[in-house]
């Protein structure tokens, strides 16, 4: 009876046991243990203050910080023990590849997960093409690619109707499965069984932090306010000042959409939109500054040091800036061609390259912004707990 009883005991332990860590997470726990010895870079991101709350560092402790860690690359350059040095500790590059495999664990469906790896710069581009190709010869079996209608009137090539039910079936597969792979990350690294309720308590002032610090990109400052390393090792605020093009040039399309989907719906008021109206304010100006932030963060990937991030990831990276770039230079050519008779092939083109943008949305670089996001809600909420180790010492 004591025999069974002791295995009972040792089948439990077993069952809760920390799960075993994969290489990139053993990686990442391995130099954490190092910075938190050092602590030398203790002031220069969330990261590592965040890191200093813990001893150990197990699967879902790893995947908090390498989802937090925005890889400006300022610890590196300030490392003593990188590389060459024996300890090897590089934490952008080591979190970098960690993240990878958290967008691939969290992604829904699960067995989709394998496309975060192969979601490089061809694919989308060949999806784009495939699908803009596909649109055109539905025009050319209609006789309506070389029709001229009325400027700007694209409902005449394509109806409205026929676009709700193209897009939204897209738009809603890739809310849903960002959803639920997002609720998933937030219940393995902020659980709702934690010994302390207060740590999973999201109140409105974390809220606000987390959402204005990624807002600003606060934590792309390398912790100095100038910004993050480039090639050269100098400082640069370029990557900061392209990802905000980048990031409200997109909200700003985005806007654009809502808006002429209300004027649609709401007051009746068909396409097309031109001047003053708040559809084209929202989206020439969101396209705008969506071309020169991918642009100009496409050019720093090219240059960008080799021992920052993951090489692994540049065709993923790549792949979703190219469908970002190409997305606004389409919409931006269609607005300027809405009088020719290239209307409707700049129509097709722009239609495709999006559909390809959404399509790829939850298996691409876009999931980053979701997954950072939620680690700064943690941090924010965690932050303003107490240090139990600095409680412990006392």
């Amino acid at each position: 009876m004591q025999a069974l009883e002791a295995l009972t005991r040792e089948a439990r332990a077993l069952a809760h046991a920390e799960p075993l860590l994969s290489a990139p997470e053993s990686e990442v726990a391995r130099q954490l243990q190092i910075c938190n010895a050092c602590r030398y870079c203790e002031g220069f991101c969330a990261v590592f203050p965040a890191m200093t709350r813990r001893l150990e560092f197990g699967k879902a402790d790893t995947h908090y910080l390498a989802n937090l860690c925005h890889n400006c690359g300022a610890c590196l350059h300030a490392c003593q023990y990188a590389p060459p040095h024996e300890f090897a500790v590089n934490v952008p590059q080591a979190m970098a590849q960690l993240r990878l495999q958290t967008y691939s664990d969290y992604a829904w469906p699960a067995a989709l997960g394998v496309l975060y790896k192969r979601n490089g710069l061809t694919l989308a581009l060949a999806l784009a093409a495939g699908l803009s190709l596909f649109l055109l010869l539905a025009l050319a079996c209609n006789g309506a690619l070389l029709q001229t209608p009325m400027p700007g009137n694209f409902y005449a090539i394509f109806p409205h109707n026929l676009l709700v039910s193209l897009f939204a079936p897209v738009f809603g597969f890739a809310v849903l499965a960002l959803s639920l792979g997002l609720r998933r990350f937030w219940r393995e690294v902020a659980p709702a069984s934690a010994s302390d309720p207060a740590e999973t308590v999201v109140s409105g002032a974390a809220a606000s932090e987390a959402g204005l610090n990624a807002l600003r990109l606060k934590y792309l400052d390398g912790g100095h306010g100038e910004g993050c390393n480039n090639q050269d090792d100098g400082w640069t605020l370029w990557r900061r000042r392209f990802h905000h093009l980048t990031f409200y040039g997109f909200l700003l399309c985005f806007a654009a959409t809502a808006a002429a989907t209300c004027y649609h719906y709401l007051p009746g008021w068909d396409a097309p939109y031109d001047w003053p109206s708040l559809p084209k304010l929202l989206g020439v100006s969101g396209g705008i500054g969506l071309l020169l932030g991918t642009a100009g963060l496409f050019q720093l990937n090219l240059r960008r040091h080799p021992l920052h991030g993951d090489a692994a990831q540049k065709p993923m990276d790549r792949g979703f800036m190219a469908l970002l770039f190409f997305s606004s230079l389409s919409g931006l050519a269609l607005w300027l061609g809405r009088g020719s008779l290239a209307l409707p092939t700049l129509l097709a083109v722009h239609l495709g390259v999006v559909m390809a943008l959404f399509a790829t949305l939850p298996y691409g670089k876009f999931a980053h912004g979701i997954f950072r996001g939620a680690a700064l809600l943690k941090w924010a909420i965690e932050k303003g707990q107490p240090d139990r180790l600095k409680l412990g010492s006392d």
